[in-house]
């Protein structure tokens, strides 16, 4: 489902207006030398998995939710890399939205992806020394969670006041 139902309701009582919500990006590995990524159908853009915390919903959780709806495979989350707000975003329908995404890095434990049609078109494992091309932005979040300082990276702005 593209859109959760949730964020529909929303959006028929706020329209376009700007939207704060819980994001999560799944950097699958495989092998240690491959990544999983789809391209996705909104704006043909290959990333890793990415989607929507539903309410109530555990991150990680969610995370492992959106790679088994996306790709078919299984996935479990090791360790949180990252949390940071992400530019806003306008998407292709005029919502307006920006996210707090937890960026999880994940170990492969099943399954062949496939493209779910809806919010995929393509899946597949890349190595990671031939990532075909993507944003600066989704290049991050892979580096991030490949990191070896086994810590999670957090943005600061630095003290108040």
């Amino acid at each position: 489902m593209p859109v959760p139902e949730f964020i529909a309701d929303l959006r028929a009582r706020i329209g376009h207006d700007p939207l704060w919500l819980i994001g999560t990006t799944a950097v699958v590995i495989r092998g240690g030398s491959e990544v999983l990524l789809i391209e996705r159908a909104d704006n043909g853009c290959w990333t890793p998995v990415t989607g929507i915390v539903d309410p109530g919903e555990e991150p990680a959780d969610a995370a492992v939710r959106e790679v088994a709806e996306e790709t078919g495979a299984t996935a479990v989350p090791t360790r949180l890399a990252w949390v940071h707000a992400t530019a806003p975003v306008v998407h292709a329908n005029g919502d307006r939205a920006q996210y707090l995404d937890h960026v999880f890095l994940m170990d492969w434990v099943a399954g062949e992806p496939r493209p779910d049609g809806e919010e995929s078109t393509a899946a597949g494992w890349f190595r990671l020394d031939a990532l075909p091309q993507m944003s600066a932005r989704m290049r991050d979040r892979i580096a991030a969670a490949r990191s070896d300082r086994g810590q999670t990276r957090f943005e600061w702005s630095g003290p108040a006041g």
